[in-house]
């Protein structure tokens, strides 16, 4: 006498590393279920904390965090008022931490900032801990092109204390980032696709030569040294991304892409040129990946920590007398304001990306409304690593109510961070040193 199996459409099975895996769609599952509205997750760091000016400056307008509640409402500051017009579509959550952080390196702040891994090693022969883009991708990749996109000013991985990237794989290991739009567009819409069966041999080809190399570097890494084997970990994790990515573009060949409109890209443009254009256009190229469901995770690193890196002469660029990581140790009046000036031009790229995930619409609401963004810093002023600005957006078709500048005294930021992916409907028990998810928050 047989029996029909019948399955929860969340069924979920456990692994690697204690994490939680949805299940694919499968027939126990009955009705169908992949029609469901993408939810996704961005994140968008920028280093050395915001102006958090000195009270006897006189410049408390200019403060990144908004003044107190005026009427019910928070008060936005000079700094952040482009963001206004997403008043109801975004939070500013104050007293967030990583109880690490203040254990630290101060330079460290990035490195942490998605994951809340200890100072040290948390696990002989790893380097960090796995990053909250990383968790988000394992639970949506199967439903998209690409599992991830990871993005930074730099492009690569950095070093220790100095990364170039934000995004650390589910063993810890830091994730190679890329800042050429050109190279983005490519990767993502794949410009003139050709026949698909010619793509389909080429991408087969690739697969193989990658997996042949990493079979070799994985041989070779056995006779190195200490260093020399965390260089080649490193390498391997490239190329574990590289094939991922591979493998995801072959199953999803025949699948044509959304029809969009990509004539408002400037894919010439570079990091080292005009900062408002540069951040703009990868803000685009992000906008569009959501809406044609290319990727449902992203992280972006908009600034490297200490003066490292190509953003940091920016400020130069935009009129401003110091570079960024000096504006951040500024202790004068006419520093902090340029610091926070610094900030507004932030806000007003920021606001340009809200505008653009405004304007893509899915079935039940805008794409931002299916879209959980989080922007901040692993520093609050220099090098401090507590009450961390931090500021979300969007996800209002998954139970975010915004519009509050939320505070609870000192807490957790993994608690945050399971909030986000309790609200995504990825059912973890815990991230990174979680206690709970937030209580009496946007959440709620």
């Amino acid at each position: 006498m047989s029996t029909t199996l019948r399955l929860d459409r969340r069924a979920f099975l456990k692994g690697l590393g204690g994490f939680t895996l949805a299940l694919p769609v499968l027939d126990a599952m009955g009705e169908v279920v992949t029609d469901q509205i993408p939810r996704r997750f961005c994140a968008l760091y920028t280093a050395n904390g915001m102006s958090l000016p000195k009270t006897e400056h006189g410049l408390q307008e200019w403060s990144w965090f908004p003044a107190a509640e005026s009427n019910g409402e928070f008060v936005f500051g000079k700094s952040t008022e482009p963001l206004s017009p997403f008043r109801r579509q975004l939070s500013f959550m104050g007293g967030l931490y990583h109880p690490s952080g203040p254990k630290s390196d101060p330079h460290v702040c990035s490195d942490m900032w998605l994951t809340g891994a200890p100072l040290h090693n948390p696990k002989p022969g790893t380097y960090n801990s796995a990053g909250l883009d990383q968790v988000v991708a394992l639970h949506t990749k199967q439903y998209c092109r690409q599992p991830s996109l990871v993005l930074s000013i730099d492009a690569g991985t950095g070093f220790l204390s100095r990364t170039g990237t934000i995004s650390f794989s589910l063993e810890g290991r830091p994730i190679p980032a890329e800042n050429n739009p050109r190279r983005v567009f490519d990767r993502l819409f794949r410009g003139d696709r050709g026949s698909l069966v010619a793509e389909r041999d080429q991408l087969q080809r690739r697969i193989k030569l990658v997996d042949a190399v990493a079979e070799g570097a994985r041989s070779l890494q056995q006779r190195l040294g200490h260093t020399d084997r965390e260089r080649m970990d490193q390498y391997l994790t490239s190329l574990n991304e590289v094939e991922s990515r591979l493998i995801a573009s072959e199953r999803w060949i025949d699948v044509p892409l959304k029809k969009q409109d990509y004539s408002h890209l400037n894919l010439d443009v570079t990091s080292d040129g005009e900062p408002a254009e540069y951040y703009r256009t990868m803000f685009d190229l992000i906008a569009l990946a959501f809406d044609a469901d290319i990727t449902r995770s992203v992280a972006f690193m908009l600034n490297r920590e200490d003066g490292m890196g190509i953003s940091d002469t920016f400020p130069l660029k935009l009129g401003l007398e110091q570079t960024h990581h000096s504006l951040s140790h500024a202790e004068n009046k006419n520093g902090q304001l340029e610091f926070a000036k610094y900030d507004l031009f932030l806000s007003q790229q920021l606001a340009h990306f809200f505008e653009r995930l405004n304007g893509y619409q899915d079935r039940n609401g805008s794409v931002l409304d299916n879209t959980i963004v989080l922007f901040g810093s692993g520093a609050s002023t220099t090098h401090n690593p507590r009450n961390l600005p931090t500021l979300v957006a969007g996800g209002a078709n998954m139970g975010l109510k915004h519009g509050s500048y939320w505070q609870n005294g000192e807490t957790r930021m993994s608690n945050l961070y399971l909030s986000i992916l309790r609200s995504m409907g990825i059912e973890q028990e815990s991230f990174a040193d979680s206690a709970n998810t937030l209580s009496h928050s946007i959440f709620s």
